[in-house]
């Protein structure tokens, strides 16, 4: 049952890893280039044939990848945007939500569609919150500031005195990077897939590499996850584990995913000890950041899980 456990994460990220981002970034491109080209508000729902074409064949190829390298995942066509992955029937699911109380599913959804007009929507705009970012947004501080801050006690900020100083320790004048600045990113995630593979060369030859939350880089997973580290995402919740984890790195800089308090900042002021402190700005797909960042659609997913995980799966598990 423990691999169950583990399935329920490591076969989807297998398949984006091994394939899916391989043939999404060759034809990202193709796609929202005639999603765009002749008008910037077209809708999905009156793509043009040769549009639906290039999604049909999308599609077909991640429907041959998953069978060929999903691990035992299915991939059926739902039309040309959407599609479905399944677990082999007979599996149980064992990864149960306490928060929700419901049992991790065995089938997933996925809108390509969606996906690409997000993208293009995104690709031009800065992901790090600044203080030019907030000047130039219409009543970026009266309302959009009020959203970042906890503890405020006002859904607005009337006082932009007060909403200057509870920002003040992350909001810097510009972001660290700017859009597309990266010809190559490496993004590695902690969802635990990369334990029995050797990627640490792949990864440490990208021009940027993004890390979430408690991805460790040390020694011992090099091999495995390189020793490159340039930028960090970091939601609320991985924040009391930060300081180990950035310990030994002066150049790696911190973009955090959540609303600023009294507390959380002492925390930042700390982790400024070893790291820049910039916040994320809220986007309903958390990747985007690193998609933006760079210069062309030229970035690799990596899934790598926190360290403790891994001393509870049995080695011929991993």
């Amino acid at each position: 049952m423990r691999s169950h456990h583990q399935g329920g994460r490591s076969k989807l990220t297998v398949l984006q890893l091994l394939c899916a981002v391989a043939v999404f970034s060759v034809l990202l491109f193709t796609i929202q280039s005639s999603f765009f080209s002749d008008n910037a508000n077209r809708k999905v729902n009156i793509l043009r044939p040769e549009d639906i074409q290039i999604l049909s064949e999308f599609q077909s190829s991640v429907q041959q990848c998953v069978g060929d390298r999903g691990l035992g995942l299915s991939a059926h066509i739902i039309d040309h945007c959407n599609l479905i992955l399944k677990f082999p029937q007979g599996t149980n699911s064992t990864w149960y939500n306490a928060q929700f109380k419901i049992f991790e599913p065995l089938e997933f959804k996925y809108n390509v569609c969606e996906a690409v007009l997000l993208w293009e929507q995104y690709r031009n705009m800065t992901t790090v919150l600044t203080r030019e970012y907030l000047d130039v947004r219409p009543n970026g501080w009266l309302d959009y500031a009020a959203m970042r801050i906890a503890q405020l006690g006002a859904d607005k900020c009337y006082n932009r005195t007060l909403c200057e100083e509870h920002l003040n320790v992350i909001l810097p004048a510009k972001p660290p990077f700017h859009p597309r600045q990266f010809h190559k990113c490496a993004v590695v995630g902690n969802s635990g897939d990369l334990l029995k593979t050797e990627f640490g060369e792949e990864i440490d030859s990208h021009d940027a590499v993004f890390r979430d939350n408690e991805a460790p880089v040390n020694e011992k997973y090099a091999k495995y996850v390189g020793v490159k580290r340039d930028f960090r995402l970091v939601v609320r919740g991985a924040a009391r584990n930060m300081v180990k984890i950035l310990n030994g790195s002066d150049n790696e800089v911190l973009i955090i995913k959540s609303v600023t308090h009294r507390d959380f900042n002492e925390m930042i002021k700390a982790w400024s000890l070893f790291s820049l402190i910039f916040f994320f700005q809220q986007f309903p797909l958390s990747y985007a950041v690193w998609y933006l960042s760079c210069n062309r659609l030229y970035q690799t997913l990596f899934i790598f899980s926190k360290e403790l995980s891994y001393e509870e799966v049995p080695k011929e598990q991993g």
